[in-house]
């Protein structure tokens, strides 16, 4: 059983990878699903609070049609809680009878609110497997603001979001998984 958490912040919308953050965590869920066999897959969308899109099914087909339907616009609550991912994933898990067990997650990493690292903590305790996608550049790119421009703080400036590397090894490992930085074609899904 594989479930796929995908970071639909706002940071995501930023174009330091092609086209945007995004899109290219989509076309990796959509090159996911063309290789892996009999596996069931769902689908978990997150920003500041998180929910499961698609519950796990061997219909990866379904799991494409849920896939078209997200965007940054779908959850209102601001911010990345990749915490809310984790637990999220360990209710679905929790009617799963499979002894093999993974979440995968997509994100820049930038996590606003939470204590991830906590979470997969107990994800590790009941056999489940973390492994992450990082999405973005170290440098950061500014995230597009709605009607044009880009994102600013109260003070003018344009906020960069980056992506953080570092969070996203650290959960990973606390549960015996791996992480990743996307890059085009599918190197880093074979690692995974």
């Amino acid at each position: 059983d594989i479930l796929l958490a995908l970071d639909v912040s706002k940071s995501m919308l930023a174009e330091d990878v092609s086209p945007n953050r995004l899109e290219r965590a989509k076309r990796k869920i959509i090159d996911f699903l063309k290789i892996v066999g009999g596996d069931r897959i769902g689908l978990i969308a997150f920003a500041g609070t998180s929910f499961l899109q698609c519950p796990l099914t061997l219909d990866h087909g379904a799991v494409q049609i849920f896939l078209d339907q997200v965007d940054t616009d779908l959850i209102p609550v601001a911010g990345t809680a990749i915490s809310g991912a984790i637990e999220i994933a360990m209710k679905a898990f929790e009617k799963s009878e499979r002894n093999s067990r993974a979440l995968i997650l997509i994100t820049d990493g930038e996590d606003t609110v939470g204590k991830p690292l906590e979470l997969a903590k107990k994800a590790n305790e009941q056999g489940i497997k973390i492994y992450t996608i990082g999405i973005g550049k170290e440098g950061g790119a500014p995230i597009p603001a709605t009607g044009g421009g880009f994102k600013k703080d109260r003070a003018g400036n344009v906020v960069l979001t980056k992506l953080d590397e570092d969070s996203l090894q650290r959960v990973a490992l606390e549960t015996g998984g791996s992480y990743v930085r996307s890059v085009s074609g599918d190197l880093d899904l074979e690692k995974i």
